[in-house]
């Protein structure tokens, strides 16, 4: 497979990361993946922008402008021959002397993979009781290196035979999934959890806020009990969620009102 590593395509027997790369050593970095199609990469601004954003935070600039991203992009694509499935980008801070502060000046690495798409359809879901999400972090609103939580939790739905967990904040409201955001639909009313309530602002969520009426507020156990429907988001798609732990959501079948949404 070839990939694209710090400006070069390159086979990937051949793509060397430092061993002394903060991403690998401390998981300092952060990614984005975005859906392909027709060969090309699908809301490329807005993943970018979300990129620099949390560059931002994190004091890790992105040492490559949109234009030469989106090329590079455009080469590995062409290269590999991906017209439908999904581009990862993934940036570090590059390689650095042991120690948990950052080096004065850094010298980033970045890489982009193409992939497949992960499965579709309905979502079976538990709620984490292994970890929370904590909402008073600014690592919640970004898209980190460090899954952990995440992990930990999709552990924990795998053991318990589900698809999927669903994240608690540390106040014991709603946050998200493992790897997408959650709306629920009560009548003709679509929620989700606000930013600060530990979701993080998906490129499909931040789509569906602009071309829907959604209310963002805290959401419950119980919001998600009496739920017509309830469906995850991400910036590969759209799946239904019809049950948590092993209680049906709404009627148990994927509702219509997420069948009409549009996250393309």
């Amino acid at each position: 497979m070839t990939v694209w590593l710090n400006g070069a395509l390159v086979e990937d027997g051949a793509a060397r990361i430092d061993p002394a790369d903060r991403g690998f050593t401390l998981g300092d970095g952060l990614f984005e993946t975005l859906r392909v199609a027709d060969g090309a990469p699908l809301r490329l601004a807005r993943h970018l922008a979300r990129l620099r954003a949390g560059g931002g935070v994190l004091g890790l600039a992105v040492p490559w402008t949109d234009a030469a991203l989106g090329a590079a992009m455009a080469a590995l694509l062409a290269t590999t021959g991906c017209r439908t499935g999904s581009l990862r980008l993934t940036l570090t801070r590059g390689p650095a002397a042991r120690g948990v502060l950052p080096p004065a000046v850094a010298t980033p690495s970045l890489l982009m993979t193409c992939g497949g798409l992960p499965p579709d359809g309905p979502v079976r879901a538990v709620v984490a009781t292994v970890t929370r999400r904590n909402e008073h972090s600014p690592l919640s609103r970004l898209k980190t290196l460090n899954y952990l939580d995440a992990i930990l939790a999709r552990q924990e739905a795998a053991r318990r035979g589900a698809d999927d967990a669903l994240l608690l904040n540390t106040a014991g409201r709603l946050a998200e999934a493992t790897a997408a955001n959650l709306f629920v639909r009560h009548g003709d009313r679509l929620l989700t959890p606000p930013v600060e309530e530990g979701a993080l602002p998906g490129v499909g969520r931040a789509l569906i806020l602009e071309r829907h009426a959604v209310e963002e507020r805290p959401l419950t156990l119980g919001d998600l009990a009496c739920a017509d429907e309830a469906f995850l988001t991400n910036s590969l798609g759209l799946r239904p969620l019809v049950a948590v732990d092993g209680r049906p959501v709404g009627d148990g079948r994927p509702g219509p009102f997420a069948g009409a949404l549009a996250v393309g």
